[in-house]
């Protein structure tokens, strides 16, 4: 119950102090955490487990703002606090007037970093978002080459006598070679721990084994020329392990996973039991200002620090970071044994002064981890800040969030932005054309993982198939289906699914999530000054455009004609109306029968819409023409649409001909009429 409030590192201190007070009390010496031990044996494991597990995904998409807050955030913290501590020292009485600007300074850029062991130590029991993990576990292995650098620049120029622009300048160079030379010598060893275990096949005891040596020798070979080995041993842990894991046994992989896990949790435990019999037995000088102007001025730095710099971050994020956010990162700057033992390494000659830093220091340390560490929990659950998440993403998650990749990827490509998911695809090709082939071993750098696991699966049942006795032999030709077809066994009515183990179950994921589909291969970019010229382009044009002449055409019609057709009349109507006009619409002596007119009847006034569509006469095939047709005379039948993709402006109709052309009539003026007073009735022709 104890452990549900106070962190486990607050525990192991306390821990720590009993030991520490019981040694002292018996009269003996207690132990002191030297720094080489720390450096050299306590501090590799956990860092080395961090790098091979760190969640490389979430890692990568937020690099930038891990990157501000690791190296601009701790250049803020150390020269804020440093000029500050200063000034105190300045006005702190005759105690502290004899602390110059590099010590403090260098007390500065000490006390400024967070430490990674404590913030694993805090945020993995309080379950917080992936997010808000990665930003602030990023940020205290980041910031280690900054430490380093600032460490050994403030301790170099305490000894020199005059500081120049050029040292400064030769500074400010060194964090780059420190950085980058750290990541540089870690990727090497990555490749050759990788090409190592190409050739471990068959001595399978020893692949373990590879991993944790030349990680350790990727941090030893940093530390010896000053580079960062934390950095070292990130970068190496990040590129051996997919080539490791292709190349080695599941024993090994569940050996290396297991065995990391204990050796960091024993580093941890003894660091923070450390920490704790350190403060009993080391010496110790207690000054009320130093102590409280450092307490209260790393607080303040750092919430200013994260404050402003989440401003500017948020203009570039797309996921921005909310108050509470910005807050719980606030909060969870943690100081730890690296900054102990950074203090514990200077000399007494050039700092007179270490043992106020150490008490300072420690004083920082118990504050951050039992105040800030213990009442982290309950503001998280008070804030409603999102949690981890404990379930495993489902493969449907996994297939659907590397789709969307492969299509943020092909959307950068189309607008020829080339952001992280443009670098992220090249880099996967270049590593499956070149890299894999050289790192991997066997089939596995060229045919699929999900085949060759199908072959094997395949080859294993044909083998338990032949151990059982079904078959006397196996035609190497003949697939594990054809066999149980060969020899069918009788099932049981109610069929049970074999359950999978979590190694087993672990492995296909493992597999489904490797050979889900890849993006093709992008051909070349382009953008619409590049696009190739359609033939077609121009005759759509032009046809687009006699549309339209012919649409305005007809509105002017519309406008200039004021007669409105006459609509579908009777037969009887129909026959008065031909006969008011004989001339026009009499037909010949010799002709059998009359035209069928076509109306459109899309658009009723218009007199263009009204066509002879259809002259055939109405006894066609030979047949004479009914009695009952030849009295209604002129037939008016409604023109069937055309169908659809036809062109109603190009295709010609029926009635194109020069014929039919001729015998076109526009039914808007049927022409003169007589007058009701006339007396002359509208009588049809031959009645």
């Amino acid at each position: 119950s104890v452990s549900n409030i106070v962190p486990e590192s607050c525990l192991l201190i306390v821990v720590g102090l009993l030991v520490g007070g019981l040694i002292k009390g018996v009269g003996e010496k207690p132990p002191i955490l030297k720094s080489d031990i720390f450096f050299l044996f306590l501090l590799p494991p956990i860092i080395l487990d961090a790098g091979y597990f760190l969640p490389l995904r979430q890692f990568t998409e937020n690099l930038g703002t891990i990157l501000i807050f690791a190296v601009v955030g701790t250049l803020w913290n150390a020269f804020f606090l440093g000029g500050l501590m200063y000034a105190v020292c300045q006005l702190g009485g005759p105690g502290l007037n004899h602390i110059g600007l590099l010590a403090n300074l260098l007390f500065g850029s000490i006390i400024s970093a967070v430490d990674p062991v404590a913030v694993l130590a805090v945020f993995e029991e309080i379950h917080i978002n992936e997010l808000l993990h990665i930003l602030v576990f990023g940020e205290s292995l980041l910031n280690d080459a900054v430490t380093v650098v600032l460490y050994h620049l403030f301790e170099e120029f305490a000894n020199f006598e005059q500081v120049t622009i050029i040292d400064i300048i030769l500074g400010f160079l060194s964090f780059f070679v420190v950085s980058l030379g750290g990541v540089f010598v870690g990727v090497i060893y990555g490749v050759i721990a990788a090409f190592t275990s190409r050739f471990t096949s068959h001595i399978r005891v020893i692949e373990p084994l590879f991993v944790f040596l030349y990680s350790y020798m990727a941090y030893l070979s940093a530390e010896l020329f000053h580079l960062s080995g934390i950095m070292a041993l990130i970068a190496s842990g990040v590129v051996m392990r997919p080539y490791v894991e292709a190349n080695i046994s599941h024993k090994s992989h569940t050996t290396i996973k297991y065995f990391l896990k204990m050796w960091s949790s024993v580093s941890e435990t003894l660091i923070f039991i450390f920490l704790g019999v350190s403060t009993v037995a080391g010496h110790h000088y207690w000054n009320w200002t130093f102590v409280i102007s450092t307490l209260l001025f790393c607080l303040i730095a750092r919430v200013l620090g994260v404050l402003v710099l989440t401003w500017f971050i948020n203009k570039f994020r797309i996921v921005k970071l909310t108050p509470k956010d910005q807050f719980i990162i606030a909060y969870g700057g943690l100081r730890g044994a690296i900054a102990f033992s950074l203090c514990y390494l200077l000399d007494y000659k050039h700092f007179g002064m270490r043992d106020m830093f150490l008490t300072a220091i420690i004083t920082v340390i118990f504050f951050t981890v039992f105040v800030q560490g213990m009442t982290i929990r309950p503001l998280v659950d008070l804030l409603a800040v999102k949690k981890k998440q404990e379930t495993k993403r489902s493969i449907n998650e996994e297939i659907h969030t590397q789709f969307l990749d492969h299509l943020l990827t092909g959307i950068e490509d189309i607008c020829g932005h080339y952001g992280h998911h443009h670098w992220k695809d090249k880099l996967n090709r270049f590593n499956k054309k070149y890299v894999k082939k050289c790192l991997i071993a066997g089939e596995r750098s060229k045919e699929p993982q999900l085949i060759a696991f199908y072959h094997k699966m395949e080859m294993k049942q044909a083998i338990e198939l032949v151990e059982s006795g079904g078959i006397g032999k196996i035609p190497s030709a003949v697939s594990t289906v054809s066999i149980q077809n060969i020899n069918p066994k009788t099932l049981p009515v109610e069929r049970i699914l074999p359950a999978l183990s979590k190694d087993k179950e672990e492995e296909i994921r493992k597999i489904l999530r490797n050979n889900l589909q890849k993006t093709r291969q992008r051909l070349r970019s382009y953008n619409r000054h590049t696009l190739v010229a359609d033939p077609y382009e121009e005759a759509w044009n032009q046809m687009l455009l006699r549309r339209q002449k012919a649409r305005q055409l007809e509105q002017k019609m519309n406008n200039y004609l004021t007669v409105p057709a006459h609509k579908l009349d009777s037969p009887t109507m129909s026959r008065a109306r031909i006969g008011s006009d004989p001339l026009a619409y009499e037909p010949k002596a010799d002709s059998e029968n009359l035209p069928i007119i076509t109306i459109d009847p899309a658009s009723p006034q218009s007199p263009e819409s009204m066509d002879l569509m259809n002259e055939e006469p109405k006894g066609c095939g030979g047949l004479p023409p009914s009695p009952e047709e030849d009295e209604e005379g002129l037939v008016m039948r409604a023109k069937e649409p055309s169908s659809p993709g036809t062109d109603d402006v190009f295709t010609p109709g029926t009635g194109d001909s020069p014929s039919n052309q001729r015998m076109l009539r526009c039914l808007s003026d049927p022409g003169p009429r007589p007058e009701p007073e006339e007396g002359e009735p509208f009588i049809p022709k031959g009645q």
